[in-house]
């Protein structure tokens, strides 16, 4: 009867810090929907030179990449937040070297005779 119960009171608390709450999936869903619709209405609209608009959906694309992340996959939460995002620097590191390595080789390919 004395027994202080341990069950639910503090285990909702956790595990609802675990999960996001609905302003912030509302505010992620409305910052993708925004960052979509911005190179959609430059393309559409041929606002941009060739170059400025693949540089701008790159932007957007990182952008759209970093808010499911952050928003979503709540990469910032949780006991192993610290090491989920150095892996994630430590994966986009790797993906760097290889896409502009593959560039640089390809570029820079040619055998002189």
């Amino acid at each position: 009867m004395g027994q202080p119960t341990h069950g639910h009171g503090g285990h909702d608390a956790g595990h609802e810090g675990s999960h996001g709450s609905l302003k912030s999936y509302v505010i992620g869903f409305i910052l993708s929907i925004v960052l979509t619709i911005i190179p959609l209405v430059v393309v559409m609209n041929d606002m941009m030179g060739k170059t400025g608009t693949i540089v701008l959906i790159l932007i957007m694309a990182v952008l759209q990449f970093a808010v499911q992340l952050w928003f979503f996959m709540h990469l910032k939460e949780g006991e192993n937040a610290k090491w989920n995002i150095t892996a994630l620097l430590f994966a986009i590191l790797i993906l760097f070297l290889v896409v502009v390595g593959s560039i640089w080789i390809m570029e820079y390919n040619t055998v002189a005779h």
